[in-house]
């Protein structure tokens, strides 16, 4: 990506040595317009500073197609051409909280922490995106002006500020199409969801209770996939939380850059203890494989069962893999049965040991039941069969029992 990314002073703070906040904007919005209210609550406390995606606000159009990570470097060279090494705290709305995970991910030296805002570590389907960069390459980007308002706003916000509503969609078709499609096309391949696990840096979550672009659940998935995340949803708010609600998002952003929002600690040990003994691989693949429909399960699997029941002090991790165990034989759970036998062998059992809860459950839970057990464990653990040679013949003739006949 050769595109210049343009930033604009949103906010400076009176103190010299204020922090600087970097803040990103949605896809289709100038940052300007998205964040001056809320940049204005927030200049006692930072410099802020906002950069344009290209096409839009003060950034020219882009030359040709580009990938999220593109962005984001391009991102990173135009803040650190105007502010050297300089840490920045983050926060971005939609797209732009994509492009903070990215930076958290490929530049994290240059931030203090990150504040996702109506934003997903994955948004939709490829599909859908490819369908609305074709429309936008055909009719431009006022095709989209009669869908926007909905999706943006709550009707309740559409009715008491149809002025800031009004010139939201004016600046949505001054856009440059191709840029716009451009955007979809970064946003159709975006896809961390395996990778938050590599963010160490402190995360902000904001979701918006009605956004129905990014629903809650997808800011719980950021929150609860990273290392040091949380998560908080805006009632009454949709995707363009920063212009629904500026003094919550602002009041949010000031009070977690002062370290007064502590992570979702039950769901922090909880991943941990998870990735221990499941192993990261298949953590990393769950996490993947979330979607907003089994993200509240995945969440409350990951604090109860394994932050909860799993951290207790009562019983150690052997014990606790030896009672799963048996407790999956006894319902028949056999693709969790698999994950656990491997897990029992992270938590410090042997084939043995192994062999001998199997052995025990046969006469507890039935013999057809650890009849099927021994064979998943026996795949699991990757014991080779016993060496049995068939007889000779002549062998077979000379050890037979002469008066068998």
């Amino acid at each position: 990506m050769t595109e210049t990314i343009r930033l604009t002073q949103l906010a400076a703070s009176p103190a010299a040595d204020a922090p600087i906040l970097l803040v990103g904007p949605s896809i289709g919005t100038a940052v300007t317009t998205l964040w001056s209210e809320c940049a204005a609550q927030l200049a006692d406390t930072f410099q802020v500073v906002g950069w344009d995606l290209p096409g839009h606000g003060a950034s020219p159009a882009s030359a040709g197609a580009f990938t999220m990570a593109e962005l984001a470097e391009a991102v990173a060279a135009a803040y650190v051409h105007s502010f050297g090494d300089e840490k920045a705290w983050y926060a971005g709305d939609s797209i732009g909280g994509a492009v903070g995970l990215q930076l958290a991910l490929d530049r994290p030296a240059l931030l203090h922490g990150l504040v996702t805002v109506c934003s997903a570590a994955r948004f939709g389907d490829r599909d859908s995106w490819r369908t609305r960069a074709d429309l936008v390459h055909r009719a431009g980007t006022s095709a989209l002006i009669s869908q926007s308002a909905g999706r943006w706003f709550t009707p309740d916000f559409v009715s008491r500020r149809s002025d800031v509503v009004s010139t939201m969609l004016h600046h949505l078709a001054e856009v440059d199409d191709g840029s716009y499609a451009h955007a979809c096309g970064a946003l159709a391949d975006f896809d961390v969801r395996g990778r938050l696990g590599a963010i160490t840096l402190p995360v902000l979550a904001i979701g918006g209770e009605e956004d129905v672009a990014t629903p809650p659940a997808k800011a719980g998935e950021i929150a609860w996939g990273v290392k040091d995340g949380r998560v908080r949803v805006l009632p009454g708010v949709a995707h363009l939380a920063v212009i629904e609600a500026p003094s919550d998002v602002a009041a949010l952003i000031g009070e977690f850059a002062a370290g007064g929002i502590a992570p979702d600690d039950l769901h922090t040990s909880g991943m941990a203890v998870r990735r221990q003994v499941l192993g990261p691989d298949h953590v990393d693949r769950a996490a993947a494989a979330t979607t907003s429909f089994t993200s509240d399960f995945q969440a409350l699997i990951t604090r109860y069962a394994w932050g909860e029941i799993w951290n207790r002090p009562g019983l150690d991790r052997r014990s606790r893999s030896m009672i799963t165990m048996t407790a999956l034989i006894a319902g028949g759970h056999w693709d969790e049965f698999t994950m656990h036998v491997r897990a029992a062998v992270r938590n410090g059992l042997t084939a043995n040991e192994i062999q001998e809860v199997i052995l025990q459950s046969a006469i507890y839970c039935g013999v057809p039941a650890a009849n099927h057990a021994f064979a998943l464990a026996n795949a699991a653990l990757d014991i080779p069969p016993l060496d049995h040679r068939p007889l000779d013949t002549d062998e077979e003739a000379t050890d037979a029992d002469p008066a068998a006949d």
